[in-house]
């Protein structure tokens, strides 16, 4: 279930919320009369966060360049550097 607190208590309670976003690992969503208006979190969380995003990026941009024939057997690829230390 996730955190829900009022932008008074971010003013008011802000320590609580600070703990309970670093104990916890996952956001607290702030309201702001009565409708969401952020979400807060801590910094390693938020980090966490965005390393999964760029992962996924990354992968999906490797599924499409296999997708159409962008890509290299691990044979060919290992020729290839093989070459290059070579030289």
């Amino acid at each position: 279930m996730p955190e829900i607190r009022s932008s008074a208590e971010l003013r008011n309670k802000y320590n609580e919320i600070s703990n309970f976003c670093h104990n916890y690992n996952e956001p607290v969503f702030i309201t702001k009369n009565g409708k969401g208006d952020m979400a807060v979190m801590s910094i390693r969380t938020y980090e966490e966060i965005q390393s999964k995003a760029e992962l996924y990026s990354k992968l999906l941009a490797g599924i499409d360049d296999i997708r159409h024939g962008r890509s290299k057997t691990f044979d060919e690829a290992f020729s290839e550097i093989e070459a290059d230390r070579s030289k």
